[in-house]
């Protein structure tokens, strides 16, 4: 769970984040929330060019039976452990920064599997740092990057993914160090 200073985005007294069908406990909303995402992955995913707007549609699409603010850019600053993620006021700037260079690298295209798996890396680790939404972050991430891979030529197989040894690579990426995730994208081209 992400902390955060008094969380407009939860219930009163509680660390359940609000949501559609009113649910107040965790135990619950994880159950439906994971119901409710995994029927939303079956479908295809929003297209788009490749940008902020892409991206939000892209969380909207996946969390929009959960919460109401899904595909909207949070408005409170979070953090997950020693990780301090980028404040909300720097959002908007950090987000366009980072599609910004997407564009510029030619969104990955024309690059061998070694050089897309390190593009992605990358542009996944600055993703990961700013932590847009309040909550998703990381399915929507891996979704836009599955979604960046496939119009790249390079498509990932999600299912071969090691939750936490990805994890750890994600992780290792806030710190810096993208070799790890590099080569767990490289191991997912199919």
């Amino acid at each position: 769970m992400y902390e955060s200073i008094s969380d407009p985005y939860c219930y009163p007294n509680s660390t359940v984040l609000k949501n559609i069908p009113g649910l107040i406990t965790h135990a619950e909303l994880d159950r439906f929330e994971a119901i409710a995402t995994a029927r939303r992955f079956q479908e295809a995913m929003p297209g788009g060019r490749w940008s902020v707007r892409h991206y939000r549609a892209v969380h909207h699409h996946i969390f929009q039976d959960v919460y109401p603010w899904a595909g909207r850019l949070r408005t409170v600053r979070i953090s997950k452990g020693d990780s301090v993620f980028c404040y909300p006021e720097r959002l908007a700037i950090e987000l366009r920064r980072v599609f910004e260079n997407l564009r510029r690298s030619g969104v990955l295209r024309r690059r061998d599997r070694a050089g897309f798996a390190a593009g992605a890396a990358h542009f996944l680790a600055e993703l990961n740092a700013i932590n847009a939404f309040r909550d998703g972050n990381g399915r929507a991430q891996l979704a836009f990057v599955a979604l960046l891979a496939a119009q790249a030529g390079h498509p990932l197989d999600l299912g071969r993914l090691d939750p936490a040894a990805f994890l750890s690579a994600m992780i290792a990426s806030f710190h810096g160090n993208e070799e790890p995730l590099a080569t767990h994208l490289m191991a997912l081209i199919v």
